[in-house]
């Protein structure tokens, strides 16, 4: 399958239809949408609570999947959209569902309990991966990323296996030392020092300037709360059932990693997905982009959504971060109207078999697309 390159895309006109469904959109943004986030927030809190509440009894999936679910509810249906802004415009709800006071300072461990340091988030994420999607700058570009086993004289069985273990680890293996990176590059940009290079070896080395950001501020704080002080509030109910919470929390860890890399991962991934060599000239170009190179999987109810963290909503998500996630089913429609209309794909399939895409993409058996002459002439008509 190929992303629509057909040469009669009006990029202006696409500009237009698309900043109308926005427009649109940030009309109909109420309270109702501030009582949907909550209910998420109930929903993952509750996982959390049952989990634990049985974690102390005996190791057991069933409490490391509540917990797991939990983690990831709090990442992708709170902190995500929240980073955004998604809920700065509902007047009513409180600061720390705003960008301005969600993780900040304190409440970083009281609103977001991740690897992942929040402002490191915002820039790797909000501003790098947003506005670079597909690019040589996109830090989350899968293809680049993997680079080192794509390029490995490892036998194929022995990739899959990387692959496998990666999943199971990919937060803190990945996701905290790529957001302490950029925030700290960005540091640097600030005091109008040069771009620096740095290895994986000076990234996790506690020892080096970035090295000690990525312990300081992500992993250890992480392992003390989530591994030594969770499992120890348990310890009235005797050592083994400190033991029992310690196992389930490395097992529901194990869990949340492999839950976010099966939902994440395969978003802008596959041999179906191109990549940029340039900065988009105009809007509709951007919006072209955002459209042929994210990937959506099913939507058909809240529950089905839930367990996606709404990551389903791919497509919506990067057009419109700014929007609450109760709004995306409601601009899905007029959004595949749109790419009808102007005969652009819209990517809705298996997860799964976008996880088999990207996979391929990993250990190197596949490629994603390259910006072909024919593409940069569409993208820049």
């Amino acid at each position: 399958m190929q992303p629509c390159l057909n040469q009669s895309v009006d990029l202006d006109q696409l500009a237009k239809d698309i900043n109308n469904i926005h427009r649109q959109t940030l009309l109909r943004i109420n309270k109702n949408d501030f009582t949907h986030l909550l209910q998420l927030e109930r929903w993952g809190r509750l996982c959390t609570i049952f989990g634990y509440a049985t974690a102390w009894i005996a190791p057991n999936p069933v409490s490391a999947l509540l917990i797991s679910q939990g983690i990831f509810t709090r990442w992708s249906q709170l902190t995500h959209p929240i980073s955004h802004g998604a809920y700065d415009k509902i007047t009513n709800a409180p600061n720390r569902y705003k960008r301005k006071g969600y993780a900040k300072g304190w409440r970083r461990w009281v609103d977001w309990v991740d690897w992942i340091n929040p402002q490191g988030w915002h820039q790797e994420h909000n501003v790098l991966h947003h506005y670079h999607l597909g690019e040589t700058n996109d830090p989350d570009q899968l293809q680049t990323n993997s680079s080192w086993l794509r390029n490995s004289k490892y036998p194929l069985w022995l990739r899959y296996s990387l692959v496998a273990l990666f999943a199971c680890i990919w937060k803190p293996a990945y996701y905290a030392r790529a957001t302490i990176e950029e925030l700290y590059i960005l540091k640097l940009k600030k005091r109008g020092e040069p771009r620096p290079h740095i290895s994986f070896i000076d990234s996790i080395n506690p020892f080096s300037s970035v090295g000690r950001l990525l312990w300081v501020n992500s992993l250890c704080p992480y392992i003390i709360i989530r591994f030594i002080i969770f499992p120890l509030l348990f310890l009235p109910l005797g050592e083994v059932a400190v033991t029992y919470v310690f196992i389930n929390s490395v097992l529901a860890e194990v869990f949340t990693n492999l839950h976010s890399f099966v939902v994440i991962i395969p978003n802008h991934a596959g041999d179906d997905i191109p990549l940029f060599n340039n900065r988009p000239k105009k809007q509709g170009e951007f919006y072209l982009r955002q459209i042929i190179g994210s990937v959506n999987y099913p939507s058909n109810s809240n529950l089905n959504d839930f367990f996606y963290g709404w990551l389903n909503y791919q497509i919506e998500h990067h057009l419109w971060p700014d929007i609450p996630l109760s709004q995306y089913h409601l601009v899905q429609t007029p959004l595949q109207q749109i790419c009808k209309k102007h005969k652009i794909n819209y990517c809705q399939e298996s997860v799964f078999l976008r996880l088999k895409k990207a996979i391929n993409i990993m250990v190197g058996t596949t490629s994603m697309l390259k910006e072909t002459p024919q593409l940069k002439q569409q993208t820049l008509k």
